[in-house]
């Protein structure tokens, strides 16, 4: 087995990406997963999400960044054959010590309701699940079920 090199993520790597997100049960696919949200985003937090490669191959995603008041994880992921050798705990370290160095004193993120799997690797890391007291509303900006 190759040995996992880390690096951050950029926006050329969104072709490999969105692969890994097609290929990894429980990630859902939107239109802000499209190239262009992608490359802002990364833009707009740089050196904050992070990428996991054995070899050439991209095995593990972190994305993360700010609003300059609260930090936000989105899109951990490991491929399902790479799961369980600690690379999307070393991924959320690396994605939390990029948050802290920019002064982000707190980090939320979201799961889909019934991934359970990710409900209890968040747990072990020690993180909180708030849903007895934090309920959430979105809005669509634009005509598209999928944003």
């Amino acid at each position: 087995m190759l040995p996992v090199t880390y690096r951050p993520m950029t926006p050329a790597d969104h072709s490999a990406f969105m692969h890994m997100m097609e290929a990894t049960p429980g990630v859902v696919i939107r239109k802000a997963d499209e190239y262009a949200a992608v490359e802002r985003y990364l833009i707009r937090n740089p050196g904050m999400s992070h990428l996991a490669f054995s070899g050439v191959r991209l095995v593990g995603c972190a994305m993360s960044g700010h609003d300059g008041k609260r930090g936000y994880l989105q899109h951990v992921m490991t491929a399902p054959d790479m799961r369980g050798q600690g690379i999307a705990r070393t991924l959320v370290e690396r994605c939390l010590d990029a948050l802290a160095q920019e002064g982000i004193d707190k980090v939320h993120l979201d799961t889909l309701h019934d991934n359970h799997e990710a409900h209890r690797f968040w747990e072990r890391l020690g993180w909180a699940n708030r849903n007895a007291e934090i309920v959430r509303f979105s809005r669509l900006l634009v005509d598209d079920p999928n944003a």
